[in-house]
């Protein structure tokens, strides 16, 4: 067979030249550059799991719930407990909640719903790659809108792109990744407001690690508010990243327009089953989770002790620096045996939160890359006194 290149190929143009998304995945003692909960499931959620499945795979030869009614169900009743636990106030249900295989697949139906050819939408980077990567692939347009230094999001001048462009779809992450900050509820509402004003347009918040945030969900926010989305997964804090499974809430209208591009039988019988299983035991999950905001915590605190500059973090992660040759400093922890993600932000890394074992192991390795450096940081030091 005749060797041909992708770029042989009549894809479209827009795809020439690019590269797929993914994370090195090497064979190393400490793999920390995936936002990956370190922590295996229960064993009772293990048995759990095995008792759901072995049930849904008597049904195997009929199609799963096309619209997947119970998990639905049992994911507005989480989102109640956790995110709006007080019973007298808004409250929903399974028709404002729909789910997909991973986040992705959700934000991809949403671009697919709301943006598309001749549509446009708009990022504030750095963050999350995928969206502008989903959008190329829906053949949306794509805007990168602005942060300030510190990787908050820079409101006013977030608001005039907002006005200017006109987006159809507007993306904010919080807590935001790769940096790991989050975004005020006033941002958001402001950025909501001016989305409004200026198309309308729907508003998508990716909370992929509220869990892991210091503050509170922003699902409060959608009363009254029928252009605006809440995407969640259980890849994070439900330690469930090989099961696939993302959602949202928003308005009944928007699930039912969302629903118009979906693939049919999208969520398998399996993969609905062992979701099902995983909400019975959340309380034993966020216990996990619990415990990863005080490892994240302490790394925050090492690292700054070390003299890194670290960026607050309301994740599962932290983002850390500054390196003059930040793919340098990767490769020295990488020689330690640990692997954080160098994601292209400049004169940064990113590590994931992992066991307290694994994150010795990755305080080791940035102390022995701090000692390594300060030779040089005291050479300097010593030539700008001489030269006073």
């Amino acid at each position: 067979m005749s060797e041909i290149r992708i770029d042989d190929l009549p894809v479209r143009e827009e795809l020439r030249g690019k590269s797929p998304y993914g994370a090195p995945q090497l064979d190393v003692p400490v793999r920390l550059n995936t936002n990956e909960n370190p922590y295996p499931l229960p064993d009772a959620l293990v048995e759990r799991i095995a008792e759901r499945v072995r049930e849904a795979a008597r049904h195997l030869n009929r199609y799963p719930d096309r619209d997947a009614v119970e998990l639905r169900t049992r994911l507005a009743g989480y989102l109640n407990d956790t995110a709006l636990p007080d019973a007298a106030g808004h409250r929903i249900g399974a028709a404002n909640v729909w789910a997909a295989n991973g986040s992705n697949e959700v934000l991809q139906q949403l671009l697919q719903t709301f943006g598309g050819p001749g549509r446009t939408a708009i990022g504030f980077e750095p963050s999350y790659s995928m969206h502008a990567l989903i959008a190329r692939g829906t053949g949306t347009g794509w805007i990168s809108g602005p942060r300030h230094d510190d990787f908050t999001i820079d409101v006013e001048a977030a608001e005039k792109a907002v006005a200017e462009h006109r987006p159809d779809v507007v993306f904010v992450t919080t807590p935001n990744n790769p940096t790991g900050n989050a975004v005020p509820a006033e941002a958001v509402l402001a950025l909501y407001d001016a989305a409004q004003a200026a198309k309308p347009s729907i508003v998508v918040v990716d909370e992929a690690y509220v869990e892991f945030s210091h503050g509170a969900s922003l699902l409060p926010l959608l009363e009254g508010r029928p252009h605006l989305v809440i995407s969640r997964t259980m890849s994070k804090a439900f330690g469930a990243a090989g099961l696939r499974l993302g959602y949202f809430a928003a308005h009944p209208a928007v699930v039912d327009a969302v629903q118009l591009v979906r693939l049919p039988y999208h969520l398998s019988a399996v993969t609905q089953a062992t979701a099902l299983a995983a909400l019975e035991h959340t309380d034993t999950l966020l216990g996990y989770v619990e415990q990863l905001k005080k490892e994240r915590d302490r790394l925050v605190a090492e690292l700054r002790g070390l003299g890194y500059e670290v960026t607050d973090s309301d994740a599962n992660f932290v983002q850390f620096g500054r390196f003059e040759d930040a793919h340098a400093a990767w490769r020295r922890i990488l020689d330690h045996g640990v692997l954080v993600r160098d994601n292209g932000v400049p004169g940064r890394l990113r590590v994931t939160a992992g066991t307290p074992a694994e994150n010795d192991a990755f305080l080791e390795a940035v102390r022995a890359l701090a000692k390594d450096a300060a030779p040089a940081e005291n050479d300097v030091k010593k030539n700008e006194e001489h030269n006073a």
